[in-house]
């Protein structure tokens, strides 16, 4: 692809060995394979305050809330792996996503979102994805409708990190495509 889509991947957990960045490591070989140019950054090199407004007066925004307003903005489309703490997004997410809305200019507005998640639950995340989709959307992003979630997600991955099931292997890839696409026709 002579102009590829940039798209900046991100998963919504700091854990370690999170089975949403295992998820994210799978979509994101998906999507270069299907012509993206993919960022991939861990939220951990980016810690911010939890979002307070008294704090935002006195200090403006924080450095690293700045330096991912930057690279949303340099990028086309987000990624994002969004895992499920009690049926919700997580906090991490959350506070990522309220400080860059904080910016002069919101730098979601436009941008194309997919979301993709994780969960050894028997729901696969979905009820975190939904959440993230509304989340986005309400921001201003273009949310793809392709969707993968990973149920009982501590047992779909190989040693290699690769997805057991054909079947959501498949969905990934759809995403990866989906995502590749739709943001290479809003940006031409």
């Amino acid at each position: 692809m002579p102009n590829p889509p940039k798209i900046l991947a991100f998963a919504g957990s700091a854990r370690r060995d999170s089975l949403n960045k295992k998820l994210l490591h799978v979509v994101v070989e998906a999507t270069r394979a299907a012509g993206g140019e993919v960022t991939v950054i861990d939220l951990n090199d980016l810690p911010m305050p939890l979002y307070h407004g008294d704090l935002e007066d006195r200090e403006g925004l924080p450095a690293n809330a700045q330096k991912m307003v930057e690279l949303v903005l340099a990028h086309d489309a987000l990624l994002i792996a969004s895992p499920e703490y009690n049926s919700m997004i997580t906090p991490l997410f959350k506070n990522t996503i309220d400080w860059c809305t904080r910016a002069d200019d919101n730098p979601l507005i436009g941008k194309v979102a997919a979301v993709v998640s994780a969960s050894p639950g028997q729901f696969g995340g979905v009820r975190s994805m939904q959440l993230a989709r509304a989340l986005l959307t309400h921001l201003g992003c273009l949310v793809i409708p392709a969707a993968c979630t990973v149920a009982k997600a501590d047992a779909a991955f190989d040693e290699q990190g690769k997805l057991r099931d054909p079947r959501t292997q498949q969905a990934a890839e759809k995403v990866a495509r989906q995502l590749v696409a739709t943001t290479t026709k809003l940006r031409d």
